[in-house]
This record gives structure tokens, C-alpha cells and sequence, in this order.
């Protein structure tokens, strides 16, 4: 482990430097097109969805949270290298197209969805490929996956909201708000949650054809998804909302179902691998009992609330995140997709009985053991 915290810091800076200049070039080129008064009330505009999106999207990361870090990264991808490829190849793929083959009208169906989910699913790899200790499964590539969707929706919907003020018909920024900020907030997210799915099956598999199988599923069905979207989108109203109510909403509605039960999932992971550490003394029964359950979880945070405040809430729930760390490692070595480490156990558990030790009092009444 050691020899990859250097690589690690040196890493940062660049991967920051990155983000920052695609941020720019990409916001450069949607200032171009739509001027300063399209830019900056596109800017408040499109950031309405933002927050209740993601908001929902960590409501789903409850048994451990996500490096901030991590999060960021995977907003900016979005936001800033997948904005700025896709504004490249988009128009680069279309032109190519158009003296290959004559006018094509249609790019927004045949190129963008294979453009875009590409670049933002390759976002998604990157942390797989470089975090694999944090990415231990399908919520997790469902909690990246989407918050990579929600940074590519908020610099498009920046660019479309600028084009319809720069219009001068207040019915069409209506129209384009309620569109893409109020009524599908989640497309994006949910393209690229496909693509998601498909890497945290792959994440949980040794055989090679689960592991470049699953994610080339899922981003064949991000495609598709985006695909029909778009061209629904372009058939006039009527079609659009027969699209949405037939399709898009049994999606979503799908996409939900598979993300409760791959965090019911991780519950049972959670409540079967920690038991070892019942028969050896570093948790008690009851213990486990509230660590491989959500709603005991917040019980016992909220019962931390009272004697404690805050200082209190948020010791219990790093000796959750602990001891969920420790279920998942022993996932991941029974599984043989990670080494055994003894010394990193024996870091855990150390840590982990070091937060029991100022929490011990509070747990049993909050989780009823």
C-alpha cells in the first residue's frame, strides 16, 4: 500500500490541472456560441436539478459513503472532459459522416448516444481502474455512474438553456427549463447508470468474460437509452410524452428496483462476513444487527444525536463506515478479486475497536442488542 500513496499525491495535482482546463475549454466554447447572456443564467439555471439529484443519488450510498474526493472527480469528469469530448466529436463524427455518406440529419440518434455515454462511462473505468479498493460493487458503480451523468447534464443543459434566451421567446427557456431540469433530471444519470451497473458486476467477477462482458452490456443499453430519448425528443411533443410514459418511466422505475436491492444485497454482505468478528470478540451480535441494517443505522445515529450532538452522530457513523469497510474487504478476498492482507485487517480492526470503544454505550439502546 505504501508504495502507491506517493503515485497517488503526484496524481492529484494533474488530475485537478485536467478538470480545471477541459472545465474552461468547455465552458469557452458553450460562451461562443450562446454569449456571456446566455452563459450566466444558464449557469443558475441548470444547477436547479442539481442538488436534488445527488442528493438522491447518496440516499442510496447509505452503508458507506463515498470518498468526497472521489465524488468530485467523477461530477467534474462529467462536467468537464465528457462536455468537452463530446462537443469535439460530436461535430468532428457528424462532419465525417456528412461527406461520407451525404446530409445526415439524424447525429443527435446515431452519433451523440455512442459519443457521450462513451466518454462518461470511461469516466467511471478510470475509478474502478485506479480506486478498486472503493469500488466494491453495483451501488457504487450506480453512485459514480450517476453523479458523472448529473456533471455531463448541467454543462448540456447550460448550452441549451443559452440558446433558447438567446431565442428572445420566453416560452422557449420555459419550455427547455421544464424539459430538461424539471421533468427528466435523471436522463443523464440514468443513461450512464447502465454503464454503472455493467462495471460493478464486473468489479465482483474474476472470469474475464463477466468482467469485459458486463460493462460493454451496459453501456450497449446506456446507448440505446439515450438513443430513443433523443429521438423522441425530435418527433414532436406527443411521441415525447408517449416515450416518456412507456418507456422512460419503467426504466427509471427499473433503475430503482436494481439499486434497492443490490444496497439490500450489500446488507446481507455486510450482516454475513462481519459475524466472523462476533466469535472472535471485536463486535457484539447486537452490533452487527444495526451494521446490516439501514434503518437501525440511523436509529443508532439518532440516539447518538441526544447525549453527544454531532461530535457524537459522527463517531457513530465512522464506526459503521468502518465496519462496513471490513465486510467489504472480506467480500472482495473470499471472492479473490483482492489479495489477502493480514497487517490491513489488523489496521481496520484496530481502528474499528478504537471508534467501538467511544461509541459502546450508545449502540446497544439505538440498535436494540
Amino acid at each position: 500500500m505504501s508504495p502507491q500513496r506517493p503515485r497517488a499525491s503526484a496524481l492529484l495535482p494533474l488530475t485537478v490541472v485536467v478538470l480545471v482546463v477541459c472545465g474552461v475549454l468547455s465552458l469557452t466554447a458553450v460562451t461562443m456560441e450562446v454569449g456571456w447572456g446566455g452563459v450566466l443564467p444558464g449557469l443558475a439555471l441548470a444547477a436547479v436539478p442539481v442538488g436534488p439529484v445527488l442528493a438522491t443519488v447518496l440516499w442510496l450510498d447509505r452503508h458507506e459513503a463515498e470518498p468526497p474526493h472521489l465524488l468530485a472527480f467523477a461530477f467534474g469528469w462529467g462536467a468537464c472532459v465528457a462536455s468537452l469530448g463530446a462537443l469535439v466529436l460530436n461535430t468532428g463524427v457528424s462532419r465525417l459522416l456528412d461527406r461520407a455518406v451525404g446530409d445526415v440529419t439524424n447525429t443527435s440518434v446515431l452519433v451523440a448516444p455512442v459519443v457521450e455515454e462513451t466518454l462518461k462511462g470511461l469516466g467511471v473505468l478510470l475509478l474502478l481502474l485506479r480506486q478498486r479498493r472503493q469500488f466494491d460493487g453495483v451501488v457504487d458503480g450506480i453512485v459514480y455512474a450517476a453523479f458523472v451523468g448529473v456533471g455531463f447534464a448541467y454543462l448540456e443543459n447550460v448550452l441549451y438553456l443559452g440558446r433558447a434566451l438567446g431565442d428572445g421567446h420566453p416560452s422557449s427557456l420555459v419550455a427547455v427549463f421544464v424539459l430538461r431540469c424539471l421533468v427528466s433530471p435523471f436522463a443523464h444519470p440514468l443513461f450512464t447508470m447502465a454503464v454503472g451497473v455493467g462495471l460493478g458486476i464486473a468489479a465482483r467477477r474474476r472470469r474475464p468474460l463477466h468482467r469485459a462482458g458486463a460493462p460493454l452490456l451496459g453501456l450497449a443499453v446506456a446507448v440505446v437509452l439515450h438513443a430513443l430519448w433523443n429521438a423522441s425528443a425530435g418527433s414532436g411533443a406527443a411521441t415525447f410524452v408517449e416515450t416518456f410514459l412507456l418507456l422512460q418511466v419503467p426504466v427509471f422505475a427499473a433503475a430503482v428496483a436494481v439499486a434497492l436491492a443490490a444496497r439490500a444485497r450489500e446488507a446481507r454482505l455486510i450482516g454475513r462476513h462481519l459475524q466472523v468478528y462476533v466469535r472472535t470478540g471485536w463486535l457484539g451480535e447486537g452490533e452487527v444487527e444495526m451494521l446490516a441494517s439501514g434503518r437501525l443505522r440511523r436509529q443508532a445515529r439518532s440516539a447518538a444525536a441526544g447525549p453527544g450532538g454531532r461530535t457524537a452522530v459522527r463517531a457513530v457513523r465512522e464506526f459503521q463506515e468502518t465496519a462496513t469497510e471490513l465486510a467489504f474487504r472480506r467480500d472482495r478476498v473470499r471472492r479473490g478479486t483482492s489479495r489477502p492482507a493480514p497487517e490491513e485487517e489488523l489496521e481496520l480492526l484496530q481502528r474499528l475497536a478504537a471508534q467501538r470503544a467511544s461509541v459502546l454505550g450508545l449502540l446497544p439502546r439505538a440498535g436494540g442488542g
